[in-house]
C-alpha cells in the first residue's frame, strides 16, 4: 500500500486508475518535445538514505533533509540544459518547443484537477510557474505510485522499477522520455529540487514488492517517508517559504516530512481491512505483541477492546505528527499556504472518523463527508492569511 501523495494529497484516495499515465518502462520512446535530446547510458543509482544500517531511520531520513535544506538556502539549480525554446518541431504544425511544453504543463493540471480537486483549486492562488510546477511533480508521483498499485501492478518487477528509476535520472538531466516527464524536467531546472526524494520514492515502490511485514516503528517510519514523506521534500522549494518566516529551513523541511509521514499513517489506519485483504499488515508487530494481538487478530477482524485501546495509542502518534507539521505550513509562502492547510485539516479528520466509527477499520472506510469539507474550507483560508510567526507562535502555545 504506497500512499504517494504532493505533501499532502494522496493519489490512492481515488481508486480510479490513469490508464492514460502509465508510464513506459519498457524501451522507452521520446515524444516531439524529446525528439533532438539524447539518452544516457544506464546507471542505477540506489537510495541514499539506508547507506549506514545502524543508525535509526529517523537519522538516515535527516540526511536527505538537510541536503535539501541546503540546496534551498543556496539556491542552487540543476545545470540548465540548452533548449531552443523558439525552435519549430518539424511535422508539429508549426509548434514550437515552448508551446509542446505549455501543453505538458496542462495536461499535468488536467491530472490534478480530476483526481486531488481540492488541491488543484487551492494551487490556482499560487503563481502561475508555481503551480505547473506544483502539478508537474504530482503527475510524477502518481504515476510512480501506478507502477505498484495501477492495472498492471502484477507485472511489475523490480528490474522495471530499475528502469524507471533510470528513466527518473534521465529526466534531471534534461533527457524527458515524454511530455509529462518533460514537464517535471522543466521544474527542476527552475527551482532546487534534489533528485533523492525522487529516487527514494521509488525506492518504497520496491519495498511494495517485497515486503509486507514491519518489525517496529523505526521500519514503518522509514517506509512512511520512502512514499509519502519524500513528497514534503519534493515540494518545498517549489511551494516556497514566506520571507518574513523566522523558522529556519530545516525546521521546515522537518515540518514538511511530518506531514508526509502523518498522512501516510493515516492511510495505514483507514485502510486496515483493505490491506489485510491483501495479506498486507502496515503495523508494528512489535506493538501489536504488546497489546496481545496478533496477525490473525487482523485477519479475523473483530474489534475488541484490545484492539481499541491499540487504535487509541496509534491514533495520537499520527496526531503527533499533525501537530509537529502544522508549524511547518504556517511558514510557508503565502501563495501556497492554503491548499496545504486545506488538505491537511480535511486529512486530519479521518483519524476523528476511525474514533467515531468505533476504530472499525475492519468493515467500515472512515471519511469525511461533504458538509465538514465544505466547513474546512474556509478555516484553512483563515489560517493562511495569517503571517508565519503570529500563527507559529499560537500553535505552540496551544
Amino acid at each position: 500500500m504506497s500512499g504517494v501523495l504532493l505533501w499532502v494529497v494522496n493519489p490512492k484516495e481515488n481508486a480510479t486508475s490513469l490508464l492514460s499515465l502509465m508510464p513506459r518502462i519498457g524501451s522507452p520512446k521520446r515524444s516531439k518535445f524529446c525528439s533532438r535530446l539524447s539518452f544516457s547510458p544506464g546507471i542505477i543509482a540506489y537510495s541514499g538514505a539506508v547507506a549506514h544500517p545502524p543508525r535509526s531511520s529517523e537519522e538516515r531520513v535527516y540526511e536527505v533533509v538537510l541536503k535539501q535544506a541546503a540546496l534551498v538556502r543556496e539556491q542552487r539549480r540543476p545545470k540548465e540544459k540548452a533548449l531552443d525554446f523558439d525552435q519549430r518541431i518539424e511535422g508539429s504544425d508549426g509548434m514550437t518547443n515552448r508551446d509542446l511544453l505549455n501543453e505538458a504543463y496542462d495536461r499535468c493540471g488536467e491530472v490534478c484537477a480530476e483526481y486531488a480537486k481540492t488541491f488543484y483549486l487551492g494551487t490556482l492562488l499560487m503563481t502561475p510557474e508555481r503551480r505547473r510546477a506544483v502539478w508537474a511533480i504530482y503527475v510524477w508521483c502518481r504515476r510512480t505510485d501506478e507502477l505498484v498499485d495501477g492495472p498492471n501492478a502484477s507485472y511489475i518487477t523490480p528490474k522495471a522499477l530499475d528502469r524507471w528509476e533510470k528513466r527518473l535520472t534521465d529526466l534531471f538531466e534534461g533527457r524527458p522520455y515524454d511530455m509529462y516527464d518533460a514537464a517535471l524536467s522543466d521544474t527542476v531546472t527552475k527551482y532546487p529540487v534534489d533528485i533523492q526524494p525522487f529516487k527514494d520514492m521509488v525506492e518504497g515502490m520496491r519495498l511494495d514488492l517485497r515486503k509486507s511485514r514491519y518489525q517496529n516503528f523505526d521500519e514503518l517510519y522509514l517506509y512512511c517517508y520512502y512514499v509519502a514523506g519524500t513528497v514534503g521534500l519534493m515540494s518545498v522549494p517549489v511551494m516556497g517559504i514566506a520571507p518574513e518566516s523566522k523558522a529556519s529551513t530545516e525546521t521546515v523541511y522537518n515540518a514538511a516530512l511530518a506531514l508526509g509521514i502523518a498522512n501516510q499513517l493515516t492511510n495505514i489506519l483507514r485502510d486496515v481491512g483493505e490491506d489485510a485483504r491483501r495479506g498486507r499488515i502496515y503495523l508494528p508487530q512489535d506493538e501489536l505483541a504488546q497489546a496481545g494481538l496478533s496477525d490473525d487478530d487482523i485477519f479475523c477482524g473483530k474489534v475488541t477492546d484490545k484492539w481499541q485501546s491499540f487504535m487509541n495509542g496509534q491514533i495520537k502518534r499520527a496526531r503527533m505528527f499533525f501537530d509537529e507539521a502544522e508549524k511547518g505550513v504556517a511558514e510557508l509562502n503565502s501563495a501556497s499556504r492554503w491548499p496545504v492547510w486545506a488538505s491537511l485539516l480535511l486529512y486530519r479528520q479521518i483519524l476523528d472518523a476511525i474514533e467515531a466509527n468505533g476504530y472499525d477499520n475492519f468493515t467500515k472506510r472512515a471519511y469525511v463527508g461533504k458538509a465538514k469539507k465544505l466547513v474546512s474550507l474556509p478555516i484553512a483560508y483563515g489560517r493562511a492569511i495569517i503571517g508565519p510567526s503570529k500563527l507559529t507562535e499560537q500553535l505552540v502555545a496551544r
